[in-house]
């Protein structure tokens, strides 16, 4: 009988690093998707707080740190990565497992901000996007969510089934960067 074992989505493709910069994978734990009922934001950030000890974020940011952040994921919703929810939350949002959904990826060094620029349509220098702002764009061709957590580090998630394409898109990036300081 074939023995399966799990892989994670970018398993044998990273870490990968060019000019200063490093793109590895993040074990993001438990990602949870949390949509509020209606007029039940206010209680369902009550009970974040009391849970996981993160607010609920306001549009475009994250709130927490590694382990247990919480990243504003569009309108009316929100991820939970690090922990499981507690059942407390079922009682003020729609509650949905996505750890097997994404990719979640880290992009570090004082250049990933020139990485991201030859991909992202978005303004992320640190005076437009500081550390705990997060945005839903677009990455080449991709839909991602880019959260940066550091002066120099970002957190890039994208579809699992866009693993490969958005580590290539990245690291060539990465290259290009690379090249251009080189010479």
């Amino acid at each position: 009988m074939a023995e399966l074992s799990a892989k994670t989505p970018c398993a044998g493709l990273l870490p990968v690093s060019a000019g200063g910069v490093t793109l590895s994978e993040v074990d993001a734990g438990v990602l949870t998707s949390l949509s509020p009922r209606r007029g039940r934001a206010e209680a369902l950030g009550k009970a974040l707080d009391a849970s996981v000890g993160a607010k609920l974020p306001e549009v475009n940011r994250a709130t927490g740190e590694a382990g247990s952040r919480v990243i504003w994921f569009g309108q009316g919703q929100y991820l939970l990565m690090g922990p499981d929810p507690a059942a407390a939350l079922g009682a003020e949002a729609a509650v949905t497992d996505q750890s097997d959904a994404w990719a979640v990826v880290r992009l570090d060094g004082v250049a990933a901000e020139d990485v991201l620029a030859r991909l992202v349509p978005l303004d992320l220098r640190a005076q437009s996007f500081a550390v705990g702002h997060t945005a839903r764009s677009m990455l080449g061709h991709m839909s991602v969510s880019i959260t940066r957590t550091d002066p120099d580090t970002f957190q890039i998630m994208a579809f699992r089934s866009m693993a490969k394409t958005l580590v290539h898109e990245i690291e060539t990036a990465m290259k290009g960067v690379a090249a251009r300081g080189a010479g």
